[in-house]
Parts: C-alpha cells; sequence; structure tokens
C-alpha cells in the first residue's frame, strides 16, 4: 500500500485532502470495530461480508474503542454525498443517507488496495493500512446507469448478480434490463406462460453482425424467474441500485408473437409461423394495434410492477417499423377510429396508452427517443439513444432525459481500429473517447439542463455470447463512464485523460481482483480475438447528432 493509493481514486473524488501532511498510514487490524449508527447497518453488513472476506477482519459491532470506524448520517450532507475522515484515532464515514454512507464505502474500499476487491484474502495480514485523509464527495447526476441487453443472449442470474457488484464498485446505481425482444423473452409472466415456455427460447443463432454467413446451432435462451427477479432487485437495492425494467412495445416483439400468435397482425402474415428471431436487426412483426394487445401487455406490467420497485418502466417504443400496419385494414380501421393522421400518430396511441396506465399506478414510464415522435403525456421521461437530438427536444418540451447517444456510449461499439478486435462493430470509442463524453448538450438552457436526470452507458449483446465477451466490451470503458457520470470534470478538452490513465493503471489490479476479462490497454489476449466472425465497423469519426 504506498501512500499516494488515494491520488489513484475512480471516480476522482470533489476533494481530497492528506490529513494532517505527513502523518502516513492509519492501521486495520482484528480489533478493529465497526461502529454503525442507525441508518448504516445495511453499509456495515456490506463491509462486513466483503471487505471483512477479502482482508479477514471481522469488523466486529462495537463503539467502546478509538482504533473503529464509525458509520453515520448525516442529513446535512447530499443525499449520495460522503465525508470520509482519517486521521489519528478514528475513522468517520458520514453520508447524507444510507446511499451516501455506502458510496464512501466503496471508496474506502479502494484505498486498501486492490487486494480489497478480492473475495477471501489472499495475504495473511496482522495490519491493512490507510492513508490519512479527508475526502468529501457527491454525485454529478442522480442517474448513473447500465443498460445490459440479456434479451439478445440471455445472462444467467449470477452474472446479473455480478454486474451489480461492478457497478455498485464504480458507484453506478441504475441497471436498466432490456428484458424482451424479438430474439427472447426472459421474465416469467404467471398470467401468460408461453412467453418463456415458447418465447425465451430460439432454435439457432447468427455469429456476428446479421450480413455474416456463420450460424451457431445450439438452442439458445433462457430465463428469469419471478424469484430470480426479486433477488436480483433485492440484491441491487443493499448497494443502493435501481432495477430498471424494459418490456419492449410496439416493435422489437417477434418472440411474444412466436409465444401468442394473436398479438401479431393477423390479417397480413401468417403469425402462427412466426419463431423466435434467430438473426439480428429490425424485425418487420410488430403489435397489432388490438384491443387484446393492449390488455395482454396491461397484464404483463402489473406483474412487472409487483416485483420492480422502480418508480420509471421502460417501454421501449424504438425502431417500430409501420410496414405490416400500412397493410392492415384492421390497423387501419384503427387509426380512422382513433381520429389518427397516419401510422405514426397510431405508435404515438400506443406508448401514451401505457403513459396513462403507468402514470395512473404511480409510475413514469420511460422510452427510447422515438416516442417524442407521437406526443408525450406531462411525466413520460426519455433516453435519448440516436444522438444528442433527442434529448434536446425532449428537455426543450420540459421532459426528463437520460443522456445515453450510441455514438458516444454503446460499448458494443468497437475499442480500437485493429482488425484483430472481436466481431468489430461500429465506431471506434476509446477509453478515452468516453473520458471525454459530455452527458449535458451546451446548447440547453441551465433550467432545461436540470431536465437531465443522468447519463447510461448501453451493452446490445447481439455479439456478446458470453461473460467474457461482455467483460471485453464494457471495461474498461465503463471507468472512464463512471467517472463521467459521477464527477464534476472540466469541459471535455479540458480533461486530464493523461492523470485519468495514470489512475486506471492502479484500477485495472482491482479489475484483476474482480476477475473482470477486460480489454488490456495493448489490445486483446489472443483468447479475446474472434477471428473470422464478421462484425460491421464503421470509419471515422462518429456524427455528433
Amino acid at each position: 500500500m504506498t501512500h499516494t493509493a488515494h491520488t489513484d481514486l475512480i471516480p476522482r473524488p470533489r476533494l481530497l485532502s492528506p490529513v494532517p501532511p505527513g502523518r502516513g498510514l492509519f492501521p486495520l487490524d482484528r480489533d478493529t470495530l465497526l461502529d454503525a449508527r442507525p441508518g448504516t447497518e445495511g453499509v456495515a453488513h456490506w463491509m462486513r461480508s466483503t471487505i471483512g472476506a477479502a482482508t479477514g477482519l471481522p469488523l466486529a459491532p462495537g463503539d467502546n474503542a478509538d482504533h473503529r470506524i464509525v458509520l453515520a448520517v448525516d442529513p446535512a450532507l447530499p443525499p449520495e454525498g460522503y465525508r470520509l475522515v482519517v486521521d489519528g484515532s478514528a475513522i468517520r464515514l458520514d453520508g447524507g443517507s444510507a446511499a451516501g454512507v455506502f458510496w464512501g464505502a466503496q471508496t474506502f474500499r479502494q484505498l486498501l488496495g486492490p487486494e480489497a476487491f478480492r473475495r477471501a484474502p489472499v495475504v495473511q495480514r496482522d495490519e491493512w493500512h490507510l492513508p490519512m485523509a479527508v475526502i468529501e464527495d457527491e454525485p454529478r447526476f442522480a442517474w448513473r446507469g447500465m443498460m445490459l441487453d440479456v434479451a439478445r443472449h440471455f445472462l444467467p442470474k449470477d452474472g446479473v448478480l455480478r454486474y451489480l457488484d461492478l457497478l455498485a464498485a464504480h458507484k453506478l446505481n441504475v441497471l436498466h434490463l432490456h428484458l424482451t425482444d424479438d430474439q427472447g423473452w426472459r421474465i416469467e409472466i404467471r398470467r401468460h406462460p408461453e412467453l418463456t415456455a415458447t418465447g425465451a427460447w430460439r432454435e439457432r443463432t447468427r455469429l456476428g453482425h446479421r450480413a455474416s454467413p456463420l450460424w451457431d446451432a445450439r438452442p439458445h435462451g433462457g430465463f428469469y424467474t419471478q424469484d430470480d427477479i426479486r433477488e436480483i432487485v433485492a440484491y441491487a437495492a443493499a448497494r443502493h441500485i435501481t432495477v430498471v425494467p424494459e418490456i419492449d412495445i410496439p416493435g422489437h416483439s417477434q418472440a411474444a408473437i412466436a409465444a401468442y400468435p394473436e398479438l401479431g397482425n393477423t390479417d397480413v402474415i401468417d403469425t402462427t409461423s412466426v419463431k423466435v428471431w434467430d438473426t439480428w436487426g429490425i424485425s418487420p412483426n410488430v403489435l397489432a394495434p388490438t384491443d387484446n394487445a393492449l390488455r395482454f401487455y396491461e397484464q404483463v406490467l402489473e406483474e412487472v410492477l409487483g416485483l420492480f420497485p422502480s418508480r420509471f418502466v421502460h417501454i421501449g417504443g424504438d425502431e417500430c417499423p409501420k410496414d405490416q400496419w400500412r397493410a392492415s385494414p384492421a390497423a387501419q380501421a384503427r387509426i380512422a377510429a382513433l381520429g389518427l393522421a397516419d401510422e405514426d400518430a397510431l405508435h404515438g396511441w400506443f406508448i401514451r396508452h401505457f403513459d396513462r396506465w403507468l402514470a395512473e399506478r404511480g409510475r413514469r414510464l420511460i422510452g427510447w427517443d422515438e416516442i417524442l415522435e407521437g406526443g408525450l403525456a406531462e411525466g413520460a421521461a426519455v433516453s435519448s439513444w440516436r444522438g444528442y437530438a433527442g434529448g434536446i427536444a425532449a428537455a426543450r418540451a420540459g421532459h426528463d432525459v437520460v443522456m445515453c447517444p450510441e455514438q458516444h456510449v454503446y460499448l458494443d461499439h468497437r475499442q480500437h481500429a485493429a482488425p484483430d478486435e472481436p466481431v468489430p462493430i461500429g465506431f471506434v470509442r476509446t477509453l478515452e473517447d468516453v473520458y471525454r463524453f459530455e452527458p449535458v448538450p451546451p446548447e440547453l438552457t441551465e433550467e432545461q439542463a436540470a431536465h437531465v436526470l443522468g447519463t447510461q452507458a448501453n451493452v446490445w449483446t447481439e455479439v456478446m455470447d458470453s461473460q467474457q465477451r461482455l467483460d471485453y466490451q464494457v471495461f474498461p470503458r465503463l471507468a472512464a463512464f463512471a467517472e463521467v457520470a459521477w464527477s464534476r470534470l472540466p469541459a471535455p478538452a479540458d480533461r486530464d485523460a493523461a492523470d485519468f490513465d495514470r489512475r486506471m493503471s492502479a484500477h485495472y489490479a482491482r479489475l484483476d481482483a474482480l476477475g473482470v476479462d477486460y480489454r488490456p490497454p495493448g489490445g486483446p489476449h489472443p483468447w479475446q480475438r474472434r477471428p473470422g466472425v464478421l462484425g460491421r465497423p464503421l470509419d471515422g469519426a462518429p456524427p455528433n447528432v
């Protein structure tokens, strides 16, 4: 443990000062007590089970010694803010809420060194040491998220729990779970069991980009039972992470139509022949604008609301081809009966229906930026993915926004232009590119910018068929994103990328201890490459739209 370890923190804290200068290190040993004041009991449990397991220190409860760690809630601090004081007597960790104390505990863990990120001690030590310092910090944004697509490639429950730990270690507090798509339905709905009996499984899978001639002939699938979801939500809540569910409507619905053919446009195609999709892209098979489809998805969402306490519920709303509606006499009759202008307005009608339905139940709809096109109810929020434009339009119209433009924070995009990147998709987005991402567009006024709830990195898994591939695409870039979401950084051009790189050199050891199969700075290891699997690289700088 070096005396400079406190300067290697990620995300970088707002205020960090050694106190007093030259005093050195504070020892922790088997006699160090953990004094958890009211409201911090959950953080103390996490510290014992995680830091205690890694260090071998019992961190026993108690308040009768100077040699202790005191956890307390201080309402004078910002809700997610914390103050960590390591001086010559006790260690004091105060937070504006239990969440603030928890984020301070993440900093505490980093200060102990990479061995504190393991699950059991790798060295037998009588003492661990913390550098003497005062750290005061709070996040810039309330929504610091990652979207994980488990529909294209299923990530088993243990993998989701592991990712919650990785998010927590980076002070990220939202996991947006993309649970349904053309290629699979991943959540048990007891009223409609075929959604998982049929919809959770596809016969085979395209390997690589949709233009690839290669197939994986193994059936692929899986789903989370309702108890799995309850476990994921509870595990997340203990780490002060909100899990936002996404049930995609009215497009990206082929898996649901395969399970229940009456949901599709039966007067246009033989929906009984529709199967769970085995390739990538945008399926033409979308929900029919029928009362039956509305009731069906209301029943789905009733069960979803019972599992997820998140105020926000994501309903997708993106990439919905209108061709079947144009060809459908029933859809055209619906457009006429509702007095709508066209199929685009019919899409808006679909979204607004669930907007109202969720609002009546005390929830808020959030959807991809296409939902702006049909007009939104007051409380709806927008995930701006096609660029900044959707977020700018939404904020100007008074809607809350989560900024996640694909040109900057889609982590399925490749990390380097070299030919050995595995299944290269999209534009090159390096670690430094992500570090220079700015979530708030400069053209927004202060009042409009207040509608930017925060930011999110999106992980679409068409070409990520394993946890190893997922890790490679997500890390190390998620560390840079986490600093963007948490810290109040200078303008993008003025950010100290060299200092971030220096801190990353220490952070790689933490990721190693956590078992993360990240992309090394020098390029992929031989086993991380995927030679011969076709991607779709895009050249040049991405458009800033």
